[in-house]
């Protein structure tokens, strides 16, 4: 009976406990949420997580290998990539990195949302294509997060 009260407060703690990374500037947050058009020849792809599942976990998120940044609860990122080409983006799950191949069109904003799994040991994560104004709208309520650093993919 003990172990079973402690696997429940353990999970408890897990899903409720709050996880937290380095954050941008109001400023810089507020003018990401401008959606602007990307520079000349790129694509703007905002990365956000917005899940109630799994406060407590940060999760890194690559594009094409590089570290965009550990996430956390309520928080977005924004870079840019060349247009015209397919991007991988990843993240890390409890047994391997899952991974999204999009070809991202050049002028075009694109909405990833990264979402928390329950796992056996650990929590995973999994990502999502967003459509354009459900997107805005999310991230509309959350807050930038600075780039930093990841575990290797």
């Amino acid at each position: 009976m003990k172990i079973v009260s402690a696997l429940v407060v353990t999970a408890a703690l897990l899903i409720s406990g709050c996880a937290s990374v380095e954050m941008a500037s109001k400023e810089e947050s507020a003018k990401a949420k401008e959606f602007s058009i990307p520079s000349q020849g790129n694509a703007g792809v905002y990365v956000y997580r917005d899940s109630v599942i799994g406060k407590a976990y940060k999760k890194d998120i690559w594009i094409d290998s590089k570290c965009i940044g550990e996430s956390a609860p309520d928080v977005f990122f924004y870079t840019e990539v060349e247009g015209g080409k397919t991007h991988t983006v990843d993240t890390e799950s409890e047994f391997s990195p899952n991974s999204l191949e999009i070809l991202f069109e050049a002028g075009k904003n694109y909405f990833i949302r990264q979402f928390i799994k329950m796992g056996v040991f650990v929590g995973g994560a999994g990502l999502e294509q967003i459509p354009e104004e459900q997107g805005k709208q999310d991230v509309a309520r959350l807050e930038m997060a600075k780039p930093g650093k990841c575990s290797a993919p």
